[in-house]
């Protein structure tokens, strides 16, 4: 196996599709995959926070994860969620991902229970030392409780395959405090969408995102302007993007990310129980961002 990765740019986390039985509809996210291949993306998450991993049976994530393989045909990374409650249930669910043929794994800490720090280090080393594929450290203290910390982060720099520390705090002074502790051991991903600006302008070279699912082009260039230092072009992006971004900071994201995608067509908005439909009040204000953004996009057109 071999630790080293180009990952880089942006990666949708792709919506798992479901049929109104709630079943899981494998050829419509293929075709979501396609999609977003077709439109340029750098890479893609698949099964992760936005996927609804924690509602997919094993079995179902593993045809996910060879539909995208199969989509993806080595043209983009695919990179497998993986979020179990134990670090064996982990090991069993990123080495079947493994088999089904993806490039790498993003690996959350053990869900329901909250971890001491070494407890959380152990549980990524434990997977590292089983698997043999590229790790990408995924940290979302808000929702999953357990935050991986940059000392945390760096205790496990001599683990070769843990390659990637994908953030989601909010507080990108971390991509800073772990540069200075580890210089460019990791490679940094922004994994919360509003405040992905922010996160490359201080050394990430990657996006995980939510609404890129829904406006692709968009997230790539938005992106590669700021990747450039083409700040004020990159800015008009950002400033127009940003009411839908902030939908990637709700506990309700994967509803909103959903219905968005919906309104573009580039995917359906059920999700699977215990996530319900939203109300109509949060409906008719999501609808309502969607449509500003439609109706202003022509003056960002012409940097995407």
């Amino acid at each position: 196996m071999s630790k080293h990765v180009s990952w880089s740019g942006v990666f949708p986390a792709v919506t798992t599709q479901f049929r109104e039985d709630f079943s899981v509809d494998v050829e419509a996210t293929a075709k979501v995959v396609e999609a977003l291949v077709g439109d340029g993306v750098s890479g893609l998450v698949v099964c992760g926070t936005v996927g609804e991993t924690c509602s997919l049976a094993r079995a179902e994530k593993a045809a996910l994860w060879e539909a995208a393989c199969d989509v993806a045909r080595g043209k983009v990374p695919v990179i497998a969620g993986v979020a179990e409650y134990t670090t064996a249930f982990a090991i069993e669910t990123a080495n079947e991902a493994r088999r089904a043929g993806v490039d790498g794994v993003m690996l959350m800490p053990a869900l329901v229970y909250s971890s001491q720090p070494h407890e959380t280090a152990a549980h990524y080393r434990g997977v590292a030392a089983a698997v043999d594929l590229p790790l990408m450290v995924y940290n979302n203290p808000l929702i999953y409780r357990t935050d991986v910390t940059p000392d945390i982060l760096a205790s496990l720099s001599d683990c070769d395959n843990i390659v990637c520390f994908k953030d989601s705090s909010g507080d990108t002074r971390r991509f800073t405090d772990l540069r200075n502790a580890v210089a460019d051991r990791f490679i940094l991903f922004a994994g919360l969408d509003d405040v992905v600006f922010e996160s490359l302008l201080v050394g990430a070279v990657g996006w995980v995102s939510g609404m890129s699912n829904v406006f692709p082009r968009e997230g790539e260039a938005l992106f590669r302007l700021v990747r450039q230092g083409r700040l004020q072009q990159a800015r008009a992006i950002y400033d127009w993007f940003m009411p839908l971004l902030h939908l990637d900071a709700r506990p309700d994201l994967v509803q909103t990310i959903k219905l968005c995608e919906s309104i573009a067509g580039r995917g359906s908005a059920v999700v699977r129980p215990p996530r319900l439909p939203l109300t109509d009040t949060v409906r008719a204000e999501v609808e309502a961002l969607m449509a500003e953004a439609q109706a202003s996009r022509s003056r960002i057109e012409s940097l995407v």
